[in-house]
């Protein structure tokens, strides 16, 4: 499985956000630290401020902070506002034969685990994580 790009973001974002819950952080700050344009940064951030995952404060000095809660907010719940992981595939032809089947089979079972893990990651975990205890 491979997560989008602006779903990375939006993961890198919250997580910077929820582990300095009082601080402010401007767009150009994460943008340099994840080398990604402040532009294309902002649309991401605009949906996390949409899901009331982020506050923005607007005007010289503004920025975004974390308005959620860390240890309720779970990776898959950001995911979700970006992809579906599981999403249906395409239409299959009818005349598919038992290995391509049971392959689907597996992928989709390879999906729900996935978003059973994404699921039971919260935000507060995932920062212990990155701190390097658990």
């Amino acid at each position: 499985m491979k997560l989008q790009k602006n779903t990375f973001l939006a993961l890198y974002s919250v997580l910077e956000f929820a582990a300095q819950p009082r601080r402010q952080f401007s767009t150009n700050e994460i943008a340099e630290k994840y080398e990604v344009s402040a532009h294309h940064l902002a649309k991401v951030l605009g949906k996390l401020r949409h899901a009331g995952l982020v506050r923005a404060t607007r005007g010289a000095g503004g920025g975004y902070t974390f308005s959620g809660n860390a240890k309720r907010v779970t990776l898959l719940d950001v995911i979700d506002l970006f992809e579906r992981i599981g999403a249906p595939r395409a239409a299959q032809h009818a005349r598919r034969r038992d290995p391509e089947r049971a392959l689907d089979r597996v992928l989709a079972e390879i999906d729900e685990t996935a978003k059973a893990t994404f699921g039971s990651i919260t935000l507060d975990t995932m920062l212990k994580i990155v701190r390097g205890r658990r």
